[in-house]
């Protein structure tokens, strides 16, 4: 009977008594979040709204405020002679040099010589020619003296006819009045003194005439003579130039041939240094090339002092995105100075007192400068602002941010554009 049914020993099972901890902690992070709730309710909105949140640890924040904009250029510059002439062969011929490079030389000292012979027999003949010219000048002279006085001797004896003519005419007349002479004679008389008065013309033109044409054989020749001479003058200028001499005082740079040469016209021979007129050039990035004007403040630099300066002049020409330009010592020249030597440059663009600014950053050159990330109460929120002038360390701002904003100049790039951020401490 027993093994047949068994008890219900093994159904049984102690039940355990309920625990009080569970409703006290769903009370307490009730509790917490109303808390989080009434405390920090703004934060949770301004986190919720936020398109993403970046730590604090990446950016730099600057405030907006007002003060002083300068803008310069800054860079490395070498220092050049203001004249540097490069000293060419004036005709073809054998170089011989008087001097050696690092020689110190004056104005006006010969420094090389061309052996030309060609140049120095021309002249030679051109000045032969001088001496033919003159005396064909002197003998068309003597030529129009004599036939001037044949002309001179023919009119007189025609005006003499003509008044022969007129006398012999009048006493015909008085004849023939007295009735001491025939008709016949006076007509012929009066024929007479008609072909004397022409002859007197003739003469007197053809001594105009001739004469004329005399003065301009004579003009004739003196022009060619004149023109000859020009010549010779030019060729003895050339044949100067042969003694190639220093334009300005220094020293010898350069050599560009060896001694005893045989050169082409134009060819290059030296070039002579002056280093008493030494300015600073330095290259300068296009964008600021714009700016710069002959005239503007600078700043040089070197060996522990500094020296004010100002622009000379700017290249018109771009090279490899660069424009050269070119700085003059304001006061007396520094000593010491070498050519090539390296020194720093400084260039004033602009400067104003009172300018509303930020400090510069990446912000600058992210979508063209058109928007920054201003932030208020945690959160980074993008505006659109308009820049205007820039220098190396600040950037002015024309419209869109106040005095006092806080401003990411830069480590924006996290933000990926969204409208707000969420500053994380």
């Amino acid at each position: 009977m027993n093994a047949r049914f068994r008890d219900t020993s093994e159904q049984d099972r102690p039940l355990a008594s309920p625990s009080r901890r569970k409703p006290l902690l769903v009370v307490g992070g009730a509790a917490v979040l109303v808390a989080l709730a009434l405390l920090g309710g703004g934060w949770l909105k301004q986190g919720l709204s936020a398109g993403t949140a970046v730590s604090a640890a990446r950016l730099s924040i600057a405030t907006v405020d007002v003060g002083p904009l300068t803008r310069d250029v800054a860079g490395e510059g070498r220092v050049v002679a203001a004249q540097s002439p490069t000293l060419y062969a004036p005709g073809a011929g054998t170089v011989t040099l008087d001097v050696r490079a690092g020689d110190p030389v004056r104005r006006g000292q010969v420094l090389a010589h061309v052996d030309s012979p060609e140049l120095t027999n021309r002249l030679a003949q051109e000045r032969s020619n001088i001496d033919a010219l003159r005396a064909d000048l002197a003998r068309a002279e003597v030529d129009a003296r004599q036939q001037t006085a044949a002309l001179q001797s023919a009119y007189e004896n025609a005006r003499i006819d003509q008044q022969t003519a007129q006398n012999d005419l009048a006493r015909q007349t008085q004849a023939f009045e007295a009735g001491a002479t025939a008709r016949m004679q006076v007509e012929r008389a009066q024929d007479a003194l008609a072909k004397a008065k022409l002859a007197l013309e003739q003469a007197r033109d053809l001594r105009g005439l001739k004469t004329d044409s005399l003065a301009l054989d004579v003009q004739a020749k003196k022009s060619a003579l004149a023109r000859q001479q020009l010549l010779v003058a030019d060729l003895e200028r050339q044949v100067a130039e042969l003694q190639v001499r220093s334009p300005v005082d220094g020293q010898v740079g350069q050599l560009f041939i060896a001694d005893r040469t045989n050169v082409g016209r134009d060819a290059k021979l030296l070039s002579v240094v002056d280093l008493s007129a030494l300015e600073v050039q330095m290259q300068v990035a296009e964008s600021f090339a714009r700016e710069l004007q002959p005239g503007m403040p600078g700043e040089i630099s070197g060996n522990g002092q500094r020296w004010a300066g100002s622009v000379s002049s700017v290249s018109p020409e771009v090279v490899n995105g660069e424009v050269a330009a070119r700085l003059r010592f304001a006061g007396a020249q520094p000593e010491q100075l070498r050519q090539n030597q390296r020194l720093s440059v400084r260039v004033l663009l602009d400067r104003r007192d009172k300018v509303l600014g930020v400090a510069r950053g990446s912000f600058v050159d992210e979508g063209g400068g058109s928007h920054a990330y201003v932030v208020r109460d945690g959160v980074a929120e993008k505006v659109a602002v308009k820049l205007g002038a820039r220098s190396l360390d600040r950037v002015e701002v024309l419209s869109g941010l106040q005095a006092g904003d806080r401003v990411v100049i830069s480590g924006a790039d996290g933000f990926k554009g969204a409208a707000r951020v969420l500053i994380a401490d």
